[in-house]
């Protein structure tokens, strides 16, 4: 019985496993192999060794893609967890119409993501986009917004908090499992809701916090979409991310072992990144059974 049982459980995984095997393990495979040739498409691939890594340290276009992506990652990060852990505080308190309030905050989050794109294209727009709309109506000097290189990456990072609903839930479910005996405690201490907050809430929500902030920066690291759509890179390659840049290199230039030497290269700076971040997270980061670890 246990082995009919046995074959049983790994036919009805096996959609599972081939799936992970050929559209997973081996496209990766395959990538690290191309990384390493001279190869575009149609053409038979040629090995090179490690030519196309040599090669980025003189790409301009590769350091300029770095670093407008680690400069989107620090503005948007820091933005979207600061604006969705507000959000989230403010939806955990006891109010009427809260089921609302919550769904409408979320709703953003539902919007396709080149839907999305198209409508922040229009509330963009420096001649009657909305932003420049209410500006003018405030009297304050409209800005390019998107369309001038000194405002592009901003703009696009204040883009990225319409989008703050997963982040939200996230902290919203945190919140709501912080003890609510050691609030009582800090009351009955005479604390204000400052205390509360500073010496209950953010020390509970640290791990909240870490997991957000590896997502956040792992998903800000591969953006792609609104340099696809929106800006094409530009204005004068100032929205060439990173992922983009591998996505021209594969698919307009056809140089597809460079670009899987690209997107090595970017999986490694993810990896050491995050590596960073839990070996820092030790410092700040609290949990309830062990403390700071």
């Amino acid at each position: 019985m246990r082995r009919l049982e046995t074959r049983w459980g790994i036919l009805m995984a096996m959609p599972a496993i081939l799936g992970f095997l050929i559209f997973t393990i081996g496209p990766m495979v395959a990538s690290a192999f191309f990384s390493f040739t001279d190869w575009t498409i149609g053409a038979s691939p040629s090995f090179v060794g490690l030519d196309n890594y040599a090669a980025m340290a003189g790409d301009e276009l590769f350091w300029k893609s770095l670093t407008t992506t680690t400069y989107y990652t620090l503005g948007s990060v820091p933005l979207v967890l600061i604006v969705s852990f507000a959000v989230a505080m403010l939806l955990n308190e006891k109010v009427r119409g809260l089921a609302v309030w919550r769904t409408i905050f979320y709703l953003p989050t539902l919007v396709p993501a080149i839907a999305n794109v198209v409508l922040w294209i229009w509330i963009f727009n420096p001649d009657f986009g909305l932003l420049n709309s209410l500006l003018r109506q405030g009297g304050l000097p409209a800005s390019q917004w998107i369309y001038a290189e000194s405002t592009a990456v901003p703009s696009l990072i204040i883009m990225s908090t319409w989008g703050f609903g997963n982040t939200m839930v996230i902290f919203l479910a945190g919140l709501q499992g912080v003890p609510r005996h050691l609030y009582e405690a800090v009351s009955i201490d005479g604390g204000g809701p400052w205390r509360r907050f500073w010496h209950v809430t953010l020390p509970m929500m640290t791990p909240t916090i870490f997991y957000n902030l590896v997502v956040g920066v792992v998903g800000t690291f591969q953006v792609f979409n609104q340099a696809y759509v929106m800006t094409e890179g530009g204005p004068n390659h100032a929205t060439l991310f990173y992922v983009y840049y591998l996505f021209r290199k594969a698919f307009t230039e056809s140089e597809m072992g460079y670009a899987s030497a690209l997107a090595w290269t970017l999986f490694m700076i993810i990896m050491v990144v995050t590596f960073l971040m839990f070996r820092n997270a030790r410092r700040w980061v609290y949990y309830e059974m062990a403390g700071a670890r």
